[in-house]
């Protein structure tokens, strides 16, 4: 391969890395920094041709990878995230999309003056939206979380319904005109659905059979679903044209509704790939724009936009959510937030390029007017959703629970306590074990990485603002400070000590990254607390008064025996015991401590003890 092809393709790579750590750092989707880096190495200064890199594998290329993506997102829809709100999503990709479509082909028509075919054609890609854009969006707006699942559902399920009405306007075009292209047309499109539905279940069904019964290795089986997704959407196109997308959307979803089938290692991998695709795909499609056809669509295509943002989207959510049981805030919602994405990008350069060959009139005009929809609706959506949604009041309301990182005796012990004060506790590990322990005490679960992609797109975080690090793996810690600072702001964010500091050796361990608030006080450790509850400790939780206040509280107690945690305000409001915040807790907030051994004296009535039981049970226990 020459030598400036090997460069290209390492700055193309090293321009997505740096993209997509810029849209992290300033919580903005990726898919903006990608578009404007592609069109400045593109048509701007002309560094990056990408069809004279890959040459007649290019397009290939563009398709195969879209099929990966498509995959990826499927394999995160669950059918019980969307129970009740099943009809809403069917009607938003059945006649809310034809709603879309029709609207956008009239706009395009006579806003742009585009033939009937073209309009047609742009109408159907520009009915797709895309996973790659809703969920970075879902996390910077976090909507309610039947806005979240709406919109996650159809940015995933629109992307192959779409791309197949692309193909039957398609294949009308190219079939010409009259009762006989039509006739061909629906033959086809019925063929596709047929080809791809089935060889996409059977492939779903039969590769999780795999997966349940273990035929194939745990290390060999993100490999067997690479093969499998690209076999099966090179079969599917081979038998009919353009079915892939349909198989491997369908082989996703069938794949994460089956019962006992483990696919947390195949997602895991296919969402690197994915970004990896996401990322390049963005950049050298949006490199192949003519700026100067952008420019020469006139102020007719600000019409457009106006049109698909303002009177197709609202027609859409209000035809679909009829009969619904969601609140009108939720309908205003989800009518506002309808980005463009990857599937639509590359859809209209593949279909572009075949219909320019065709000698077919405005056919060089799908790309610079599909980029600019994508370019319109994803930064006009970027920037108003979040205020929009706190103005609706369909916004997350403001977060006072917390994820605790671990899910082993320290950290169950702990979110016991908090839980039993009503305060919201979702517990992530790795370690099935202590997952299973935290199950049987009946606290919520994330069982994973919880900074991983797949964290990101699983764990419900509505309510919760603050992480707590309560693990003896300092690794752990690291990695979570740098995480959830940027997110949730390094105020918000506690670590639990592994064991004491000694001649600073831990802290310059951690000189290059700041350590986090410190859990308790910098005196308290990881292995204190859990010597402490092994030892017949026990984390309580009283209220103050005006007689009894934390003055008392401690007094009584005395200081080797208590360690507060936690101070709760009459409001619910969590304050968080810390090296760097000093608590003056007042009467009738309640203090959740860590008691180091049993206490002769005589329990208030106001006092509850969670160790091994509920507070309920153990107060009715001491009446």
């Amino acid at each position: 391969m020459p030598e400036n092809v090997l460069l290209a393709i390492s700055g193309v790579l090293i321009t997505a890395t740096l993209c997509q750590w810029l849209a992290w750092r300033l919580k903005l989707p990726g898919i903006v920094f990608l578009l404007i880096a592609g069109i400045l190495a593109g048509p701007v200064f002309g560094i990056l041709a990408p069809e004279k890199i890959m040459g007649s594998f290019f397009f290939p290329f563009v398709s195969l990878s879209v099929a990966l993506i498509l995959f990826e997102g499927s394999l995160t829809l669950r059918f019980e995230e969307i129970r009740g709100l099943e009809k809403v999503v069917q009607r938003m990709v059945s006649i809310g999309m034809v709603v879309t479509w029709l609207i956008t082909a009239l706009s395009a028509h006579y806003a742009i003056k585009l033939s009937w075919e073209i309009s047609l054609l742009f109408g159907a890609i520009a009915v797709v939206s895309g996973p790659t854009v809703i969920i970075p969006m879902l996390r910077t707006i976090r909507p309610t979380s039947s806005i979240s699942n709406i919109l996650r559902w159809e940015g995933i399920v629109i992307d192959p319904i779409g791309a197949g009405l692309a193909v039957l306007v398609y294949e009308f075009v190219i079939s010409g005109s009259g009762q006989e292209a039509f006739g061909h047309t629906i033959f086809s499109f019925g063929k596709m659905l047929f080809v791809g539905g089935s060889i996409g279940v059977s492939c779903g069904y039969l590769f999780g059979l795999i997966i349940r019964n273990n035929w194939l290795p745990i290390f060999l089986q993100t490999l067997g679903t690479l093969t499998l997704v690209i076999v099966s959407f090179i079969a599917s196109n081979a038998l009919q044209p353009e079915s892939g997308l349909v198989t491997v959307t369908i082989m996703g979803i069938w794949l994460a509704n089956m019962k006992h089938v483990e696919i947390q290692e195949i997602l895991d991998f296919k969402e690197n790939i994915s970004m990896l695709l996401i990322s390049i795909l963005f950049i050298m499609l949006s490199a192949r724009l003519d700026i100067q056809e952008l420019i020469g669509l006139g102020w007719g295509v600000v019409l457009l936009f106006a049109a698909i943002q303002f009177l197709a989207r609202p027609l859409n959510i209000m035809i679909s959510s009829l009969g619904s049981q969601l609140t009108w805030p939720e309908r205003h919602m989800l009518a506002w937030v309808a980005p463009r994405g990857i599937v639509a990008a590359a859809i209209s350069a593949l279909f572009s390029v075949q219909l320019e060959k065709a000698g077919v009139a405005d056919a060089h005009l799908l790309v610079p007017l599909t980029f600019f929809i994508i370019i319109a609706t994803v930064v006009l959506q970027s920037m108003t959703a979040r205020p929009i949604a706190q103005w609706l009041k369909v916004a997350e309301p403001e977060p006072t629970g917390f994820l605790i990182i671990g899910a082993n005796s320290v950290a169950r012990a702990i979110a016991s306590a908090l839980k039993e004060n009503s305060i919201k506790v979702l517990l992530a590990d790795t370690g099935w074990d202590n997952i299973s322990k935290a199950k049987i005490d009946g606290l919520p679960t994330y069982f994973g990485n919880p900074i991983s992609e797949h964290a990101n797109r699983h764990i419900d975080l509505i309510g919760i603002g603050r992480v707590l690090s309560i693990t003896p793996y300092e690794n752990i810690h690291a990695a979570a400070i740098l995480h959830f600072n940027l997110e949730l702001g390094d105020e918000n964010v506690f670590t639990l000590q592994p064991k004491p500091q000694t001649n600073g050796l831990e802290v310059r361990r951690l000189s290059m990254q700041k350590q986090g608030r410190i859990l308790f006080g910098k005196e308290i450790t990881y292995s204190y607390i859990d010597s402490v509850l092994s030892q017949n400790g026990e984390i309580r939780s009283t209220t103050l008064s005006e007689k009894f206040d934390f003055e008392t509280f401690l007094a009584k107690h005395g200081p080797q025996e208590v360690v507060p945690l936690f101070s709760i305000g009459p409001d619910a409001k969590v304050f968080v015991f810390s090296d760097s915040r000093p608590i003056i807790p007042k009467p009738e907030w309640t203090i959740v401590y860590l008691l180091a051994q049993r206490d002769t004296m005589e329990e208030t009535e106001n006092e509850h003890i969670t160790k091994g039981k509920s507070v309920r049970e153990i107060s009715r226990e001491n009446v």
